[in-house]
């Protein structure tokens, strides 16, 4: 019975891993056009961009890799099940 019990649970863990990253997948698309927007915007205006952005994408690119290296982590035990 524990692993059947077991099975629903890394069945669930794995359906909403995968409603994270299709959510994920959105958002990051959305997200690189804009970034490709105001990269365009500056370049073109000359503006500045305050610090504060430069430290939060800083901190995004941190979460970013350590998201990576997570996800590489559960393909790699996925590829590795019997």
């Amino acid at each position: 019975m524990a692993d059947e019990k077991d099975t629903v649970t890394v069945d669930r863990s794995l359906e909403m891993l995968s409603e994270a990253v299709g959510k994920a997948t959105e958002d990051l698309r959305a997200v690189r056009d804009a970034l490709d927007q105001a990269r365009r915007d500056v370049v073109s205006r000359n503006t500045s961009i305050p610090r504060r952005v430069v430290t939060d994408a800083e901190q995004a690119i941190t979460h970013l890799r350590q998201t990576d290296e997570s996800l590489k982590a559960v393909l790699a035990g996925l590829a590795e099940r019997d």
